[in-house]
């Protein structure tokens, strides 16, 4: 059976990879892949192509530009997608912005714009993919959170409370679509050995391997394979769950 993989927020090396894994990986015959991206689909299918999808059949690439923030695009993304292939089997959810900012200069528009591409995106994506999951008895979702979540950090308030309000999504869908055949859980990666397109969003602090126990940065690989694990059959009795791939830093 031909599976349907969208994934949300392809655009970036981590995106990219979770995408090319999806087609070749533990996702069964899994031939067809919607990607959404903003705003350069062309570069963006170069882009997943390079971490492996590759556009001849029965492997199938298809750009969608889609801003996550706002319902009415994702609406139409999702729509676009059902129309050409029919159903959605397996959706991704890896959108996301991380400005930091002290909280005592955080705007309303700064958490708006942060609570829409974590958190709202997320919801307008499940949300455009649940009935056509629902209808066909089947159906993986993965959110992506992040260690700093968990952790805190200056400057990070308004990012760990948008990412943190993922892990409880996770949980309520969990519960409640369990009986159609719908496992949702979260992966929460620590520090990842990867460019970053944003350096301004870190206020200097680069993510590295200090303090790690394994001594060594994750890979884009390891954490599209844990990704991969939850979507697939070998991840069958995993629901609701969030899944923390940081080499030690911290126990949960």
């Amino acid at each position: 059976m031909r599976q349907l993989v969208a994934v949300a927020g392809a655009l970036g090396i981590l995106g990219a990879s979770v995408a090319g894994a999806a087609s070749w990986e533990r996702v069964h015959t899994s031939d067809d892949l919607t990607v959404d991206t903003r705003p350069h689909p062309g570069s963006e299918i170069k882009e997943v192509r390079a971490h492996g999808v590759m556009a001849a059949p029965p492997h199938v690439v298809r750009a969608v530009i889609a801003d996550v923030a706002k319902r009415d695009q994702v609406e139409a993304m999702v729509a676009k997608a059902l129309s050409q292939f029919g159903r959605i089997d397996i959706l991704i959810n890896n959108a996301a912005i991380r400005p930091h900012k002290p909280f005592r200069e955080l705007s309303v528009q700064d958490w708006e714009a942060v609570r829409g591409v974590v958190l709202d995106g997320a919801i307008y994506c499940t949300r455009a993919v649940i009935d056509s999951m629902v209808a066909n008895r089947y159906g993986r979702i993965v959110f992506f959170t992040g260690e700093g979540a968990f952790v805190g950090g200056s400057g990070r308030a308004h990012v760990s409370a948008a990412k943190m309000g993922l892990v409880g999504l996770a949980r309520g869908l969990a519960s409640e679509f369990a009986s159609h055949n719908i496992r949702v859980n979260v992966v929460s990666p620590g520090s990842i050995d990867t460019s970053r397109a944003n350096p301004e969003w870190y206020q200097g602090r680069v993510p590295s391997a200090g303090g790690i126990p394994l001594g060594r940065q994750g890979t884009v690989d390891e954490i599209a394979a844990t990704c991969l694990f939850l979507v697939s059959d070998d991840g069958g009795f995993v629901t609701g769950q969030t899944i923390h791939a940081n080499g030690g830093t911290g126990y949960y």
